[in-house]
């Protein structure tokens, strides 16, 4: 059976990554951005997240290398982790393009998207607790979850645009909120990714 007995090495450095992203979607959706300031520390602290995320990609790198047997395909191992830290480095540029566009102000669009992406983050780390104690069945509960909040993502981006095109006259803040809404929608996309390989999991496992 996956991941028999007590938890392996390579469940607890996936629940690391999946914890360090669920952190990092939390952060994202909580900080208050009042002035450009603020916007230099939100960019800052995400990137932080990434970088720790970049650092626990390497160290299961590292382990899939050098193990002999692993709990289930090292390619499932490598393809969920790097799946994971896709969601991250989309946070992380998000977090960025609002600094470049010094947006301090974010719409009820974004708010939306950010709430979907934030849901994602907890299901995608449920599901990774749930794979650590060998309770993989339990995991297509969140995978649905977590494509829902995706298909929402979907409908906010067909409303944010056309809500854009329709009321803003300044081209240049339509390129960059288009840019910007389209960006959160592909973290969704991301979310659904992981979703996909933890279905891809249980079908070889369970």
């Amino acid at each position: 059976m996956v991941f028999k007995g007590k938890k392996d090495k390579f469940s607890d450095m996936l629940s690391k990554v999946s914890e360090n992203l669920k952190e990092a979607a939390q952060f994202f959706a909580d900080y208050k951005i009042k002035n450009a300031s603020d916007l230099k520390e939100f960019s800052m602290r995400m990137k932080q997240y990434e970088t720790t995320g970049d650092t626990f990609m390497h160290e299961i790198i590292m382990e899939l290398n050098k193990a002999f047997i692993t709990p289930i395909e090292r390619e499932d191992i490598l393809q969920l982790a790097m799946s994971l830290d896709d969601v991250l480095d989309g946070l992380e540029h998000s977090a960025a393009l609002f600094e470049m566009y010094s947006i301090t102000q974010a719409d009820d669009f974004m708010v939306k998207f950010v709430d979907a992406i934030n849901a994602c983050a907890k299901e995608i780390a449920d599901s990774i607790e749930l794979m650590s104690n060998k309770k993989l069945l339990d995991i297509r509960t969140n995978a649905i979850k977590i494509k829902d909040y995706e298909s929402t993502c979907d409908d906010i981006l067909r409303h944010s645009i056309k809500h854009l095109f329709s009321m803003e006259k300044d081209p240049i803040k339509i390129i960059q909120y288009k840019e910007i809404y389209e960006n959160l929608e592909e973290i969704a996309d991301s979310c659904q990714g992981v979703a996909n390989v933890l279905e891809t999991i249980i079908m070889k496992n369970a």
